[in-house]
């Protein structure tokens, strides 16, 4: 039998393509997202991988939600935490609501989602957390003082949960992807793309949303067994940690 995943933020973006990733590698997926019907349809549809629409930064909605998931298709043994949100601002400007906000689902959604499904994992001697953070959780970003507050939470998280996790066969992993060649990211004009961003990329290109899918499947992997608490950062060269 084949293990469950659930991807949080799954049908669009850096989700959908980790979504499909593991789809590919044969795991039964679960793609959830918070709002965007339409598109979710357009992925359900395109990729037959089943969608459910609930809020990370609920966390009654994410019990009620992994509940659902699991009557449809068993207990999660793969959880990735890729749901996320941006509300930039200079601090000065920022409002307690922009980061809030931003706290809620980008740090806060980690609890909200792997809180439930944590102690399933420990008793059942398998699991595989994976958190996507970021770049600027790393190394900061002006005019991203909540985003990179709460990415920079998502690993602390991670390396602590790492130790509970480890003796009972969980790993837990986080990714910090750099500039990736996003629909969000490719709206960017190509001005500032060319002259402000790639040049801070050494390989001298945005990376793929497939490139991170890959990293997932590999870290929710039997092979990956040996590895938790740790840090991937595809970020191109850009920044090392």
């Amino acid at each position: 039998m084949s293990r469950t995943a659930l991807v949080t933020g799954g049908s669009r973006g850096i989700g959908a393509a980790i979504s499909k990733g593991l789809s590919d590698a044969g795991y039964k997926v679960a793609a959830n997202y918070a709002g965007n019907d339409d598109a979710a349809t357009k992925f359900k549809n395109e990729t037959g991988i089943p969608v459910y629409k609930w809020s990370v930064a609920d966390y009654d909605a994410c019990v009620a939600g992994i509940a659902k998931v699991e009557s449809d298709l068993g207990p999660v043994d793969i959880l990735v935490n890729n749901a996320g949100i941006t509300r930039d601002g200079m601090f000065h400007k920022m409002s307690r609501e922009q980061w809030q906000e931003v706290i809620d689902t980008n740090l806060s959604g980690l609890f909200n989602m792997t809180h439930p499904i944590f102690p399933g994992m420990r008793e059942r001697g398998f699991g595989r957390v994976i958190n996507i953070s970021s770049i600027n959780g790393q190394k900061g970003q002006a005019g991203q003082v909540n985003y990179s507050a709460a990415k920079a939470g998502d690993i602390g998280f991670t390396r602590a949960l790492a130790q509970e996790g480890a003796f009972k066969g969980v790993t837990v992993n986080a990714i910090c992807p750099g500039y990736i060649g996003t629909e969000m990211v490719r709206a960017i004009p190509q001005k500032v793309l060319d002259e402000k961003i790639i040049p801070q990329i050494p390989v001298g290109r945005l990376g793929e949303p497939e490139e991170i899918a890959r990293c997932v499947v590999f870290l929710a992997s039997d092979d990956a067994g040996f590895l938790t608490g740790s840090t991937i950062s595809p970020n191109g060269g850009q920044f090392f940690s």
